[in-house]
């Protein structure tokens, strides 16, 4: 499984029938991009989208589809998000043959959506880890991939108050125990982003773009 990661700022040059030359079986967006952006990426690539949002994306509580039909407040509308993505946030999802936690958002500084305290980040957490015990109860099967908008505190974040990380995807990630942590909203400008370790699962700032492989 190879994926296309995408986050947070838009690349020119992926916006054209050239991103037709990176192979890929799947889109994975981290936040903080245009939802045309990521349609347009799943659809010239033909292969399903999965994202989280981040803290300048629209908010997209609230909405249900079924069959294509697209509801809010029991009333059918047009749903803002990327035609065919699978909005992660707060659930477990399989998409590409990959399992998908889902935590979207930053640290709260001012009223926009999506965004967080910790102490809200942490309860909608402890919902996301009881959802994939129920799965794996059911399947066997453990999440492969935590998906983030923001990264785990000290874990290449930033003191200024926007681009804190969150405490609880600490806890998280030694319950959920996935090989991937993707997140954006850290901009490197510039710098080289390492990798990073927490327990067994690997941290990555996935800001612009990677080509990534899964086994």
């Amino acid at each position: 499984m190879k994926a296309l990661v995408v986050a947070d700022e838009v690349e020119e040059r992926l916006w054209t029938s050239a991103v037709r030359n990176h192979r890929a079986d799947l889109v994975i967006g981290a936040g903080d991009l245009p939802y045309d952006y990521l349609e347009f990426l799943a659809g010239a690539l033909d292969v399903p989208c999965v994202f989280v949002p981040g803290n300048h994306d629209p908010d997209l509580s609230g909405y249900t589809r079924y069959g294509g039909l697209s509801m809010k407040d029991g009333f059918p509308t047009v749903w803002p998000g990327p035609a065919g993505g699978v909005n992660a946030d707060g659930r477990i999802v399989d998409v590409g043959g990959l399992r998908f936690a889902g935590l979207g958002g930053s640290v709260r500084y001012n009223d926009g959506p999506n965004q967080w305290t910790q102490r809200q980040q942490a309860r909608r957490a402890r919902r996301l880890v009881r959802r994939a015990r129920l799965r794996r109860l059911r399947d066997g099967r453990n999440v492969d991939i935590l998906l983030t908008h923001a990264p785990p505190r000290h874990c290449g974040d930033r003191e200024d108050p926007p681009h804190r990380g969150f405490d609880c995807l600490h806890r998280t990630i030694e319950l959920l125990r996935p090989k991937w942590l993707l997140h954006g909203h850290i901009h490197p400008h510039g710098e080289p982003v390492p990798d990073r370790v927490v327990g067994g699962t690997t941290v990555r700032n996935v800001v612009g773009h990677r080509i990534m492989e899964f086994v």
